[in-house]
């Protein structure tokens, strides 16, 4: 079945990662993406290096572009920016994360692109909100992770210097909810044909993600406690040794607490109020990490995670990344499939974690090659060969 957002087009200029994993979840709903590159590329075509046949063709690329066409524009070239506006006319969404005065001295602001198409939902995403002082800088994952809070959390848990989350979070977090506004403003032209203009900067986003935890109690004016969940930031929350290797545990509830004492041996440690009563339990969690740290030593991961269930009490094994790949529930849901790639031959992909009942999310095309669709686009736009022959001759349009 087609996905939900079939019919919909998208003009994405979006590059790196935050982008391109918006528009992937849009792709992958059924979006017809079309990724408008610069001569030299999306610079993400180079992350990690130079690993495979193609050297555009790398790994976190293809990881993030799926279900995507490309048409490579030389926009420095007025017949390019001409061609692009000529693709907005039918277009749906415009979307990019470049700074918005480079995107306007192009001539592809809001202002521009609504007097070609009034209904376009214009979305963007940028370092820090442009009505405020950092507006105008630029911004990379680890300088958001620094100036929202989230390079200092460890030091909160352990005294630890700063350090940087070992995943590009602040892209990727704010890449969802860049996906989230324009499925909202989609809806919003559904009802009221209206388009409309969307910003959704990193810093924000950053700082609304973690502080919904951990503001915590500067919640209330005045102050009822510090910021910061306790809980989360405990320095005994970790997962826990066993006798052959480490197990992600958490009883919950009143019943967990006591059924896993008895499990363990320690019903004892069921008759005292300060662990086995939600209201008293928040009190001592340091107390109940380190009880939990200290009688998981006794048996195998295995034994645990087998005793866990019978008993529900939520746990789960630690895996390594490339433990993940043999993941027995994973295989059964088949979320990583192996297919043969053009360039690359054999790669591994993973599925969307998006399962719609009737409007199914499917791997429908590799990553692009640079410009790989554009003619194919261009005539879709109703240029003739001609027309298209001429760009090409121009430097405006670049081809493999």
């Amino acid at each position: 079945m087609p996905g939900p957002l079939t019919g919909v087009r998208v003009i994405d200029l979006t590059a790196v990662l935050l982008g391109p994993f918006a528009t992937q979840h849009l792709a992958d709903m059924g979006a017809d993406v079309i990724k408008v590159e610069p001569p030299e590329g999306d610079l993400l075509r180079l992350s990690g290096g130079v690993m495979g046949r193609d050297k555009s063709m790398g790994p976190i690329y293809m990881a993030a572009n799926r279900n995507k066409r490309s048409i490579c524009l030389d926009l420095k070239k007025p017949e390019a920016v001409e061609v692009l506006k000529g693709m907005i006319k039918t277009a749906d969404l415009f979307i990019h994360n470049s700074r918005p005065a480079a995107i306007e001295r192009l001539g592809l602001g809001y202002e521009d692109l609504k007097k070609i198409n009034p209904s376009i939902i214009f979305a963007y995403s940028l370092g820090y909100a442009r009505k405020g002082p950092y507006g105008h800088k630029p911004a990379f994952d680890d300088l958001v992770q620094g100036v929202s809070g989230a390079a200092s959390l460890q030091s909160r848990v352990d005294g630890a210097p700063p350090r940087f989350m070992p995943s590009l979070i602040a892209d990727k977090t704010t890449g969802l909810h860049l996906c989230i506004a324009v499925l909202g403003a989609l809806y919003h032209r559904k009802c009221t044909g209206e388009g409309q203009m969307i910003e959704v900067p990193m810093l924000e986003t950053l700082a609304s993600f973690w502080l919904t935890e951990h503001l915590f109690g500067a919640t209330w004016k005045p102050e009822r406690g510090a910021m910061g969940y306790d809980r989360i930031i405990n320095k005994y929350r970790h997962p826990f040794p066993t006798k052959n290797g480490y197990i992600c545990a958490l009883p919950y509830t009143d019943q967990h607490w006591i059924a896993f004492f008895e499990l363990a041996g320690r019903p004892d440690l069921a008759k005292e109020k300060k662990f086995v009563d939600r209201t008293e339990r928040p009190k001592h969690f340091s107390e109940l990490y380190q009880v939990l740290d200290s009688l998981l030593k006794d048996r195998t991961t295995e034994d645990w995670l087998e005793m866990f269930d019978k008993a529900d009490i939520p746990a789960m094994p630690v895996h390594t990344l490339e433990e993940l790949v043999d993941d027995p529930h994973l295989k059964a849901t088949g979320f990583f499939t192996e297919r043969e790639h053009p360039t690359e031959g054999p790669i591994t992909t993973f599925a969307s974690p998006l399962d719609f009942e009737k409007t199914k999310t499917e791997f429908r095309r590799h990553a692009p090659r640079i410009g790989g669709d554009g003619v194919e686009v261009l005539r879709e736009a109703g240029l003739s060969d001609a027309a298209i022959e001429k760009l090409k001759a121009d430097g405006a349009l670049l081809v493999p």
